[in-house]
């Protein structure tokens, strides 16, 4: 499919792409190969259990239950997503390529309920919008006696798409702040109107970001445990603790595997929808910032889109946490900080960030630079981990962490490495949409000049794909803050975060004292958050 004839003077929106006949050096496919056996683990444990389940993991698997629940949560996927897309791609647009009032203010705190746990989202929706919730108590005078239900199906959609649609906002920014504002203005110049250029000539070279947001949303809604069970939605999720909690690990892991064939089933679908075209300018030119777009008349409802999406998706959950911590001082409970916690999420949380980046970089180049079968297979395999649950990757790297590398066991070391596993396609999409947007030719013309590969992506192709590894790094961050099962079972005896107290705090019912630590995590997400939003913006 092609979008614009290759004969059209000097741009070429959309063209084929044609594979490259070269190897890809052993700088690239090498750590690309590590990063692909790292991410075996999780499934090489779950066959084991599998098969020592024998005839009881296929009874369990074909039981008309089963189907049931995996109805169910693909329809929560498919729901979760296109809400997501609706929501994130208008708020990109409009901080990146308006004059919306307060633009780089909306940027930052519309990124942020990524940050938010989802059993603490899940938490939060119940308390606000329950039958007899905050909400309800506002309306009691009336007449309001009773909400409808929030519990099910609604509100594990509602909490999902709140938390998630950063996901797909993150990388469609770090899109539209590069993309070329000469083939818009062509557009316009023939006659096309602002909407009509956006849906013709914008949207269709959003493509490879919006499917990579999209694809981690639909990954983070098959593994997600928190919200589904605080709002009685049953997905395989919820199915997978429960065999956990009864200590059926043999049968957790079998439904496990149901989840990752799920997983690449989306995976597959997301490749064949991605198509193979490239994004970038093909011949010369020179390269301007984006214009941006007077939104006139049309401001006023801007500012109420983006102010309704941050009222309920951040907005009311701290102020629901912050009428906790007044009612716990009230009450005579202390207040309790944790800044030490603080520190340690902050710490673990930019390692992971650092860490994944560096893992994702060779995954992306190999993928876009050297397209094959094998590029596209690891690139398939970095993504199984996102899918499933933290408990199961922790569990996976505590078996063979004991087995095979003790010395390993309870370290900062084998818990980065969890959250590699469990994060690196937020970063691999990042950098690989970017790095689509940069012409290889571009590097080809330095390596004829006498630079070394290596000299040729510092000097020249990093540059370019900073705001994907940005955002690849901002959400890995703010992810790794909130990462609950593999923090508690494989974190060093006495190593405490801010997302461990959440949790034990809620575990023991003392919600007063889990809202304290769970607004300092906002908090200290923020100010990084802030400063890597800002500093792509700037680059962008």
């Amino acid at each position: 499919m092609v979008l614009a004839k290759a004969t059209e003077p000097r741009i070429v929106v959309v063209g084929e792409q044609r594979a490259r006949a070269t190897r890809p050096p052993a700088v690239i496919w090498i750590p690309a190969a590590l990063v692909g056996v790292g991410m075996v683990f999780p499934i090489a444990y779950l066959i084991l259990r599998t098969l020592g389940a024998g005839t009881e993991a296929w009874d369990l698997l074909f039981r008309s239950r089963t189907l049931d629940i995996l109805i169910r949560s693909a329809l929560l996927v498919v729901a979760v997503t296109g809400a997501s897309v609706a929501i994130a791609v208008p708020l990109a647009w409009l901080t990146v390529r308006t004059d919306l009032p307060f633009r780089r203010a909306w940027s930052v705190i519309t990124v942020l309920p990524l940050v938010i746990p989802s059993y603490v989202g899940g938490f939060l929706v119940v308390v606000a919008l329950g039958p007899k919730g905050v909400l309800q108590g506002w309306l009691a005078p009336l007449g309001v006696e009773r909400l409808p239900e929030i519990f099910g199906f609604p509100g594990a959609m509602l909490t999902l798409t709140l938390l998630s649609y950063p996901y797909v906002l993150l990388p469609v920014r770090a899109v539209l702040g590069r993309l070329d504002p000469t083939l818009e203005e062509t557009s316009r110049s023939l006659g096309k109107g602002p909407w009509a250029t956006f849906f013709q000539v914008a949207l269709p070279l959003l493509r490879p970001a919006i499917a990579a947001g999209a694809l981690l949303v639909a990954l983070y809604t098959l593994s997600d445990f928190g919200a589904v069970s605080l709002l009685h939605y049953e997905t395989f999720t919820w199915a997978i603790h429960i065999q956990y909690g009864y200590f059926a690990r043999d049968l957790a892991a079998a439904l496990s595997l149901v989840l990752v064939t799920l997983a690449l089933g989306i995976l597959i679908v997301e490749t064949r929808t991605r198509g193979q075209y490239q994004y970038h300018r093909s011949t010369t030119g020179v390269v301007r910032p984006p214009s941006s777009f007077r939104l006139g008349r049309w401001r006023w409802p801007a500012l109420a889109l983006c102010a309704a999406v941050v009222l309920f998706s951040l907005v009311m959950p701290m102020s629901v946490l912050g009428y906790w911590v007044v009612r716990g001082v009230s009450a005579g409970e202390p207040l309790l900080l944790l800044w030490s916690h603080a520190r340690n999420s902050l710490y673990v949380s930019g390692l992971a960030a650092a860490m994944v980046v560096v893992a994702a970089l060779p995954i992306a180049i190999l993928t876009v630079r050297y397209p094959s079968r094998i590029s596209g297979l690891l690139e398939r395999f970095s993504y199984v981990g996102f899918a499933l649950p933290g408990i199961v990757v922790a569990l996976a790297l505590v078996f063979f962490g004991v087995r095979y590398a003790t010395s390993l066991y309870q370290t900062l070391g084998l818990l980065i490495f969890a959250y590699v596993v469990l994060f690196l396609p937020t970063a691999v999409g990042a950098v690989r949409t970017s790095l689509l947007q940069v012409s290889h030719m571009v590097e080809e013309a330095a390596r004829s000049l006498g630079r070394t590969p290596f000299r040729v992506f510092a000097t020249i192709t990093f540059p370019l794909v900073r705001p994907g590894i940005l955002a690849g790094a901002a959400l890995v961050f703010l992810l790794a803050m909130k990462e609950l099962p593999a923090t508690l079972i494989l974190s060093p005896i006495g190593f405490k975060t801010l997302a461990t107290s959440i949790w034990g705090a809620t575990e023991d019912g003392f919600f007063a004292q889990a809202a304290a630590p769970a607004l300092l995590l906002i908090l200290a997400s923020s100010i990084p958050m802030t400063f890597l939003v800002l500093r792509g913006e700037r680059k962008s």
